[in-house]
């Protein structure tokens, strides 16, 4: 495909002359004599630089320049009369890559034409390069080749490029957090911070104080001023994660967030310019948790622009084989060691169904290989209850029964609180050390 330039002169012998000598030299010309019309046609129009004159019939160059700048990666060639070059500079200040005044020769102009295209080259390669690396970061993080895996990265790829809020569902264990921050790195905010900010996670005393900060002397305890997550993350990014788990009067202001783009200090009256994109997750179903009243409505739409469910590990089995190759050759790196599964392991981790997802597979592949004998891994080295399915026409022991039952239990609770192990610990009447020694016994440890 040849090169192409968008040519926006009113004047017929010169658009004529000039088109003419673009042609000569290879390139394929769209022109038009009337600013307005090339504004109309830039959406379907393909080029690669455009040259306009600063003077035209219905509007200025500036206009010209601010549309191509705003919306392409395409330089823009200001041609200007020698008494007008006061506005040609004006347009470069506006994001013009270079003036040239009239007359001139064509092979002036044509340099000047072939200076553009390069940089034009070299901002595409930089596109690419920069989106090359943002997908290095998606690469050694998320594991899968199944076809609604495929989708989902394919939306990421899609959804990186744009601004819009996100909302990512899926059960416990299954990578929302891996997704928000692959749709970070791969965006134009990647350079600026992502704050992740689990709401389940938060009392709900504080909230407010840790989502939108806090003035000195706002509540008891606020000694000094205290920024909030939305403060940190201006020019970045915001990952709610949990977002079915916030109190009404957070969402109301959360709410407001997403409307004005401005946030309050809990104890202050100054409106806070804020500039973060908002990905949120969540475990529950929105539109359930609206139905019953505890999740607003308006919010709900606010948060659903763009949403990606990823789909738990028993719904995509076929990505299990790579993901145990990548935890097994993660953690047998970390311990020096070089192991592999035996096919009969293979088949027994492929049967489970995985109810903490990928996280729970991670915890039972480093269980194993830090157990594991033999570099071979077998079916014996494995957790019983990843066996279960294969031993259910056999007698198990009571202690075997009793353990699998608990196990199962711990991580049913898990997926309630949303990992939070201080409140599992709570609603399961145990301390935290004992859930924390449970947790590192079923190789369950997140």
């Amino acid at each position: 495909m040849k090169d192409a330039v968008l040519l926006i002169e009113d004047d017929k012998l010169m658009r004529v002359t000039v088109e003419d000598a673009l042609r000569a030299a290879g390139y394929d010309v769209v022109s038009f004599e009337e600013g307005k019309k090339a504004l109309a046609a830039l959406g379907d129009s393909l080029f690669d630089v455009a040259v306009t004159d600063v003077k035209l019939p219905d509007l200025d160059g500036f206009e010209i320049v601010r549309a191509v700048t705003g919306t392409r990666n395409a330089p823009v060639i200001v041609m200007t009369a020698f008494g007008t070059i006061k506005d040609a500079v004006e347009a470069m200040r506006l994001g013009a890559f270079d003036y040239i005044t009239k007359p001139f020769s064509l092979e002036e102009f044509l340099l000047l034409v072939g200076r553009a295209m390069e940089v034009k080259k070299l901002r595409d390669e930089n596109f690419r390069l920069k989106r090359d690396i943002g997908k290095c970061f998606r690469a050694p993080n998320i594991v899968g080749e199944s076809q609604v895996m495929k989708h989902v990265f394919s939306l990421v790829d899609r959804v990186a490029a744009t601004d819009s809020t996100v909302l990512i569902l899926g059960e416990s264990g299954t990578g929302k957090e891996l997704i928000a921050s692959a749709i970070h790195y791969q965006s134009g905010r990647k350079d600026k911070p992502l704050i992740k900010v689990n709401c389940a996670a938060l009392p709900e005393g504080l909230i407010e104080s840790e989502l939108f900060g806090h003035e000195r002397g706002a509540f008891t305890g606020a000694v000094k001023r205290k920024p909030g997550r939305f403060e940190l993350a201006d020019g970045g990014t915001i990952f709610l994660d949990e977002v079915g788990d916030l109190p009404p009067a957070a969402q109301a202001k959360l709410l407001r967030v997403l409307q004005e783009r401005t946030i309050e200090r809990i104890g202050g009256t100054e409106s806070i310019k804020v500039d973060v994109r908002l990905i949120a997750a969540t475990n529950k179903s929105l539109e359930d948790e609206v139905k019953a009243g505890r999740f607003r409505e308006d919010l709900f739409y606010r948060l659903n622009v763009i949403p990606i469910t990823l789909p738990p590990l028993r719904e995509r089995r076929e990505d299990i084989p790579a993901l145990a190759a990548f935890f097994l050759e993660r953690y047998g790196r970390r311990l020096g060691r070089t192991v592999r599964f035996s096919k009969e392991a293979l088949e027994s981790i492929m049967s489970h169904d995985f109810p903490g997802n990928v996280r729970e597979l991670e915890n039972v592949i480093e269980r194993t290989v830090t157990l594991a004998t033999s570099d071979v891994i077998s079916r014996d080295d494995l957790p019983t209850f990843v066996l279960r399915k294969e031993n259910s026409g056999k007698l198990l022991s009571l202690s075997d029964v009793a353990a699998e039952a608990e196990k199962e239990h711990i991580l049913n609770i898990l997926g309630v609180t949303a990992w939070n192990k201080t409140r599992a610990a709570e609603m399961l009447g145990i301390s935290r050390k004992t859930l924390w020694e449970k947790l590192k016994a079923y190789g369950i440890e997140a």
